[in-house]
């Protein structure tokens, strides 16, 4: 654990928007690299329609982009120790500049799949590199850089949703310009406010990330986040077949899911995080995303509960995105873009499966079986914490267990 997070508490929030123009850079950077998870929510019915793309193969888009964002997380630390942060990021978000460029002009549903996953390689580049880069450069302490960057990750998921629905009400094609747009911007902000005296460089070997996983407290969480987003990104992937609403519609409820999203992460979940053990609080929270998810699949034919469940999912998942960040920060001491690229690995995997495998589902059994495979996910993701906690227990010691009354109830003595 570093010592920072124990002497910066993560309620002073002065210090949390007073940061150096780099990290603002970085900041803005990230909102618009996690637009684009979710720019293209509101239009994979009209992608399906327009190309004629069956709904499995639709998802795939989300299929290829997060399997190669998790394989390439595993070299983006390897690539950063040598070439340096700012070069890392400048060629992710180029990456993604032209991928979604390519996207944008494609004919076929294959040549969308096929860019997306260029554009994966570049968010991996970007997003792992990204987070270490806020963390190293922020100022008020770790607590304080991770709720900064957990904002970034929420605004980028609201707006992406949104804009993805008003540009997708014109053509398809709308949203991958309008990534192209706002990347090029971030890249020319990071280009020119990333500055500084650079730091000395430690080449890290090839197998740091994989070897990172072999911790036991990294491989919990990483187990975690793992079975966690397949829960998340069936509600995100999924989702906008059984709503039938049109791309503004979608965009709507996914703007309302990442408005929450963005509120729990950097209120709610700090506020719980000083109060409550942070197993305790993935203990709590992991369970309510669970049982949201069984509503889900009880509603799933009224189109109005559903929405109601998704914004309530994003409440819950900003709680939940914020408290395992600072874990896998705190809990080794490995360098934070190794710990950063082999959790993410395995992360963005989990989300991998979940678009396709929902979808299929939903074919062959009905439209409330993936919300029940999700929630089962989710439920084993806290099983995970509550089997691994005594070796999160150096993670918990940042946190006052005073106030622990709140999680007993749901942990009791089987912790």
């Amino acid at each position: 654990m570093s010592a920072g997070t124990a002497a910066d508490p993560v309620d002073k929030a002065p210090s949390v928007w007073k940061q150096p123009a780099q990290v603002w850079a970085v900041a803005f950077a990230s909102v618009v690299a996690f637009m684009g998870i979710g720019l293209v929510d509101p239009i994979l019915p009209a992608i399906a329609e327009s190309l004629k793309a069956s709904p499995v193969q639709t998802e795939l888009l989300f299929t290829s982009y997060l399997v190669v964002t998790g394989l390439a997380m595993l070299v983006t630390s390897w690539i950063s120790s040598r070439i340096g942060a700012k070069a890392t990021l400048l060629v992710g978000l180029g990456l993604i500049v032209v991928f979604a460029l390519f996207c944008a002009l494609s004919g076929s549903v294959d040549a969308v799949i096929g860019f997306r996953a260029g554009w994966g390689l570049g968010n991996a580049l970007f997003i792992s590199t990204a987070l270490a880069t806020i963390v190293g450069a922020a100022s008020g302490g770790t607590s304080s850089a991770i709720i900064l960057y957990e904002a970034a990750l929420g605004l980028g998921i609201a707006v992406g949703p949104l804009l993805g629905g008003v540009l997708g009400e014109v053509s398809w094609r709308g949203p991958f310009f309008g990534v192209v747009a706002l990347m090029a911007i971030a890249f020319i902000a990071v280009a020119v406010l990333l500055r500084g005296p650079k730091p000395a460089r430690t080449p890290l070997p090839f197998s740091a990330p994989f070897r990172a996983l072999g911790r036991p407290a990294l491989a919990i969480l990483a187990a975690t986040a793992l079975f966690y987003n397949i829960g998340f990104f069936t509600l995100l992937a999924f989702s906008p077949f059984p709503l039938g609403f049109g791309a503004t519609g979608i965009g709507l409820t996914f703007f309302g899911w990442g408005v929450g999203l963005a509120i729990t992460s950097v209120w709610v979940a700090p506020l719980l995080l000083r109060r409550l053990r942070l197993t305790s609080v993935l203990l709590i929270a992991l369970p309510l995303l669970a049982i949201d998810l069984v509503v889900a699949a009880f509603t799933v034919a009224s189109s109005t509960a559903l929405v109601v469940c998704i914004i309530v999912g994003g409440l819950v998942l900003g709680v939940v995105n914020t408290a395992l960040t600072e874990a896998v920060m705190e809990a080794t001491d490995l360098p934070r873009s190794v710990a950063s690229s082999a959790y993410s690995a395995v992360r963005f995997l989990g989300g991998a499966v979940a678009p396709p495998l929902a979808a299929w589902l939903w074919h062959a059994y009905g439209a409330d079986v993936p919300y029940f495979m999700a929630a089962a996910s989710v439920f084993i993701a806290a099983a995970c914490i509550l089997f691994g906690r005594r070796l999160l227990a150096h993670v918990d010691g940042s946190h006052p267990d005073a106030a622990d009354e709140g999680a007993a109830v749901l942990v009791g003595d089987a912790a």
